[in-house]
């Protein structure tokens, strides 16, 4: 080939369009923080603090009503991250974010999702109880008493899809200390946002007030994009 010849497809191969760069996966970005978990782009425009109660049943409501537009179009664009913390209210939630803990990192958000799915069932059978089941809950180590929870309320069953075993899941609602530290940890976040009830959301590091829901979170959600479109481009 021609030198002349050859430089002409030099010059034409750049001026091709670069290849386009692959979507980032941001509903895969998971990471426990000090205070709690987080999905999403950690750079995101909107950071979202998300405290929830498991035997909250309007944090349920949250879940199922927010997941389609939150987690599949804000945090999965990138313009969102939210960070999950644990709202300890009984020893009910206690136990269940145990076993909402338990396992890899990554499989936090799956077992919050079915934890909250889940809830109308566990509740009903919470609300059940026989007086020689709520004696177990309140006597003993807090380990005998976690699995007591977890028996009564069938979570052994409930992770079962999710791959986990019995011993697996002992092992995790045993754990004392972080049961102590899931307590403590609810305490100092409360009073660090003045945060009294559940589903309440941390915006960008300011507690809004009044919004305990996904239309009334949706519409601050909308209001940043309309106030600084640039960030959502």
């Amino acid at each position: 080939m021609k030198r002349a010849a050859l430089a002409g497809l030099l010059l034409a191969a750049s001026t091709l369009p670069a290849a386009p760069a692959a979507a980032q996966h941001w509903n895969a970005e998971v990471e426990q923080t000090a205070q709690g978990h987080r999905v999403g782009n950690p750079d995101a425009p909107l950071q979202l603090i998300e405290f929830v109660s498991y035997t909250c049943p309007h944090c349920a409501h949250f879940e199922r009503d927010s997941e389609a537009e939150l987690r599949y179009f804000y945090v999965h664009e990138g313009y969102a991250a939210v960070e999950v913390r644990h709202l300890i209210r009984n020893i009910a939630d206690v136990a269940a974010a145990l076993v909402t803990e338990c396992g890899p990192e990554e499989n936090f958000f799956a077992n919050h999702r079915v934890m909250l799915h889940e809830q109308p069932n566990w509740i009903a059978r919470a609300q059940a109880l026989t007086p020689g089941q709520q004696a177990r809950w309140n006597s003993g180590r807090v380990s005998e008493r976690m699995r007591a929870i977890a028996s009564d309320l069938d979570f052994y069953e409930m992770m079962e899809p999710r791959g986990y075993s019995i011993s697996e899941l002992d092992r995790c609602l045993s754990d004392e200390a972080r049961a102590d530290a899931l307590v403590a940890a609810s305490a100092g976040n409360a009073a660090e946002f003045g945060v009294t009830g559940t589903p309440s959301f941390v915006l960008n590091g300011t507690l809004l007030e009044g919004v305990h829901s996904w239309p009334q979170l949706s519409q601050v959600f909308m209001s940043a994009r309309e106030s600084a479109p640039e960030d959502f481009e």
